[in-house]
């Protein structure tokens, strides 16, 4: 291919790439999507085979569903604890002045006062 198909393509190219970046993008949010929202439901599969092989009763599985906003309230209040347990500080604040040796070279007098003539 020569140089001059190559730019022909490339506008053409330009526009196909990014139909097929937003394709992918957009795939893989809709996959996520099926599987967060079919996760709580492979979980509760899991827990009554579990509870079946216990030999207790899978009857009550309904009542182990907590809502999102006490999830949150939850979340929130552990959040908040542990957050908490660092914050115990002295108060005192200390400043050591850092000595440092006189340098000409970093004097910035010389360079102002001293004017070629």
């Amino acid at each position: 291919m020569s140089y001059i198909n190559l730019l022909s393509i490339g506008s053409q190219g330009g526009w196909t790439i990014a139909l097929v970046g937003y394709g992918i993008v957009f795939v893989a949010l809709v996959s996520l999507v099926i599987v967060f929202v079919n996760l709580p439901k492979l979980l509760q599969i899991k827990l009554r085979s579990k509870l079946k092989k216990q030999g207790k009763p899978t009857a009550n599985i309904g009542e182990l569903d907590i809502e999102g906003s006490v999830n949150a309230a939850i979340a929130m209040a552990l959040f908040m604890h542990f957050d908490q347990i660092h914050d115990e500080e002295s108060n005192i604040i200390t400043i050591k002045k850092v000595t440092k040796n006189y340098s000409p070279w970093s004097s910035k007098i010389y360079g102002v006062m001293n004017q070629p003539r």
